[in-house]
């Protein structure tokens, strides 16, 4: 879903300023000024769009990190949000349930994994898909190949991840879905284990980074 944003960072040229008289003229000295003024008036317009309240929040590089803390199910064959109930790091980047939500316009690059397990005696497919603001991102489509379980209570486990950059105004929001061929295939979380201690495995984990205001 492309969206357009407009470039307001213009580069400042400096001005050519007329030589000077070999008399005082007051006309001139009028002149000399005008043109310094509206140089300056530039830069000042300039120093606004990027440390101003405008401009400023980018220098601080919008970010979210997100992550889920449950395990994930779903039926066969049919489309599933993956949701996310914790909050690692926010600057104008939030979630709601399944929801990332900007603050800001700009590109952002969306990053995930999922520890997938798969129980069932036979492999299995995973799809995995993003929508923006409700409608699918075309060619998001990632489809994964899940081996047979190892054994009796011993599942076959994965965690795959990748990354999109993604045009969003603000306000708008990303969703990441996902569908696979056997109900036996979950998104799990695994709690801290021991020999060796080993912490906790987020089910879900989601990060979307500001990479540019500027358009192309």
């Amino acid at each position: 879903m492309a969206t357009t944003i407009i470039n307001r960072y213009r580069p400042v040229v400096a001005p050519r300023l007329p030589a000077a008289p070999d008399q005082y003229d007051p006309e001139f000295i009028e002149q000399y000024s005008n043109i310094l003024r509206l140089y300056f008036n530039q830069l000042d317009n300039l120093t606004g769009v990027v440390l101003g309240q405008s401009g400023g929040r980018f220098i601080r590089f919008p970010y979210g990190a997100f992550s889920s803390g449950v395990d994930q199910t779903t039926t066969a064959n049919t489309a599933t949000l993956m949701t996310l109930n914790t909050t690692d790091f926010s600057n104008d980047v939030s979630i709601s349930s399944s929801k990332i939500t900007v603050a800001n316009a700009g590109i952002y690059n969306l990053q995930f994994s999922v520890q997938l397990e798969n129980t069932d005696n036979a492999p299995q497919d995973v799809f995995i898909w993003l929508k923006q603001n409700g409608v699918d991102i075309a060619g998001s489509t990632g489809k994964v190949g899940m081996p047979a379980r190892k054994g009796v209570g011993d599942p076959f486990h994965a965690i795959y991840g990748w990354n999109y950059f993604v045009s969003m105004t603000a306000g708008q929001y990303i969703e990441i879905y996902w569908s696979t061929t056997s109900a036996n295939v979950t998104i799990q979380f695994y709690p801290a284990s021991g020999t060796p201690t080993k912490p906790s495995t987020q089910s879900v984990v989601a990060t979307l980074s500001f990479v540019s205001a500027l358009s192309t």
